[in-house]
């Protein structure tokens, strides 16, 4: 069963809901939404499929924000987060608060970056419509339980090996959803916001249709129907038509995908896999010479040796990744960091791209060449010091190889510029722990729960803080009044259930 398929998904064709009107008219309140969506949010991280792979989420957010701020749709305070699920069947899906998911199998399954953000931009198009909410709305529905219960239930359909109880999960979440459909008109309507979106971001208008019909085209392989994506977002010759029709006179402009698009591919498809049968694709291709882009085979064959745990042939096929760099592939990677092409990095290679840095950093470090890998990340960082991937690989590689305390001053200053990042977090709780400083440890943890939205997790951290007190006034002081904000917090999120 894939996760979430039925409950969640944003389109449907369950005519009997009441048309909802304009957007004004929602009765859901935008932290009513966010707060439900962090409830339900937490059951997903807490899930073996959800992937915390920040290249992987950092693409997804850099697409997403890249149609959002090309549109005039999304409201200035809507927030948005995208993830991926790590789940073979192709499909998509939103939750309330502005969260999306997008399985591995359909980012592997779009053929251009163009089909990804076709299918993004309509997903985007239901939010910022607030078409769900407003429909949850309408149901009357107690937000923080029946979902959230709902949620739990699908997610203990995917793991629970007894079929009958999952079978009877399953039976419950498609009454729920049977409620929650959108109507003909909603997915018209997503569909004409979503092409807008995508058309003023710069990508090739096909995209949205390309996508659809490739499904559409799919089904008659499959033994058991259609893809989980058709199943949960029904589509119609009569809606693709209707896409093919505003392209008709719009002026032929080739888009071409970036680099990160496909290198996001290749490490899903080396992840995914065996790792075995993944190092066996990607020598297939390379020795046939059946690619596109060499670079980019070179880096899945990379990860699938790394999982293969063969790390002497990973090192290899390093030196053999770098001999297939051009300026051209350089200039873009820079480029996609808003850096210019004069910056250089004393090293062999040259600066390529944070993602294959990151990747040669992991390679030494596994194969332990610990000072090399320290010196790439150190080289790297300077080049592109927003790459989540290297910031969150470097600390920990300080945390073990260099020290709790230089790993705690790396961490600390990041949390000034992202003062949100969950990770981070995690990170100064690990260092402060190795440190021995009891009291800080568990602080750091209540901020990782609070963001996640489990304020009782965090005043409990908070108050195990306060147990382990180093007597300073200012800590003490600090600590209390952060538990006031977060009681505060919690009993605000007990009166909504």
């Amino acid at each position: 069963m894939a996760i979430l398929p039925v409950l969640f998904a944003l389109n449907g064709f369950a005519n009997e809901l009441p048309d909802l009107g304009d957007v004004s008219r929602a009765t859901m309140s935008a932290h009513q939404e966010r707060e439900l969506g962090l409830k339900i949010m937490s059951e997903i991280r807490a899930d073996s499929s959800y992937m915390e792979d920040a290249e992987i989420t950092d693409y997804l957010a850099s697409l997403g924000n890249r149609l959002i701020l090309g549109s005039n749709e999304a409201h200035p305070n809507q927030e948005f987060e995208f993830f991926a699920l790590r789940d073979p069947t192709i499909n998509a899906f939103a939750l309330p608060g502005g969260f999306m998911g997008f399985n591995s199998g359909l980012i592997l399954a779009a053929e251009s970056e163009s089909e990804l953000a076709g299918v993004m931009a309509h997903e985007i198009a239901h939010v910022t419509q607030k078409h769900l909410a407003r429909m949850i709305a309408s149901q009357k529905y107690s937000m923080l339980t029946s979902l959230a219960a709902a949620a739990l239930a699908i997610l203990a359909a995917r793991t629970n090996s007894q079929a009958g109880q999952a079978i009877l999960v399953a039976s419950q979440a498609r009454q729920i959803q049977s409620q929650l459909d959108f109507t003909r008109d909603h997915e018209k309507e997503a569909d004409r916001i979503g092409f807008n979106i995508l058309v003023s971001a710069g990508f090739d208008p096909h995209g949205m249709s390309d996508f659809f019909e490739h499904m559409q085209k799919a089904t008659r392989f499959y033994e058991n129907g259609a893809p989980a994506y058709l199943r949960t977002h029904p589509i119609t010759y009569a809606r693709i038509a209707d896409i093919e029709n505003r392209i008709h006179d719009m002026p032929y402009r080739q888009v071409l995908d970036s680099m990160n698009f496909r290198m996001v591919q290749a490490k899903l498809r080396a992840s995914i896999d065996e790792p075995a049968d993944a190092i066996r694709h990607f020598d297939s291709v390379l020795r046939d010479r059946r690619y596109t882009n060499e670079t980019v085979e070179r880096y899945g064959l990379i990860n699938a040796l790394l999982r293969g745990r063969d790390y002497l042939r990973a090192d290899k096929e390093l030196e053999r990744l770098y001999d297939t760099l051009q300026p051209d592939a350089v200039d873009e990677a820079l480029e996609n960091h808003h850096l210019g092409t004069s910056i250089q990095i004393e090293r062999k290679a040259p600066p390529s791209h944070a993602m294959i840095e990151t990747l040669a950093a992991r390679v030494k470090l596994a194969g332990g060449q610990t000072e090399d890998a320290l010196d790439i990340y150190q080289a790297a960082l300077q080049i592109f010091p927003h790459h989540r991937a290297l910031i969150y690989d470097y600390a920990d590689a300080l945390l073990r190889h260099r020290g709790a305390d230089k790993a705690l001053k790396f961490v600390s200053r990041q949390l000034q510029l992202t003062p949100n990042d969950i990770r981070l977090y995690k990170l100064q709780a690990q260092s402060y722990a190795a440190l021995g400083n009891v009291m800080a440890a568990h602080r750091a943890q209540a901020e990782v729960y609070s963001r996640q939205g489990n304020y009782h997790a965090a005043v409990e951290q908070l108050q195990i803080a306060l147990q382990n007190s180093d007597d300073d006034f200012y800590h003490n002081s600090s600590v209390e009044a952060r538990l006031k904000e977060l009681r505060e917090l919690a009993a605000d999120q007990d009166k909504k259930k």
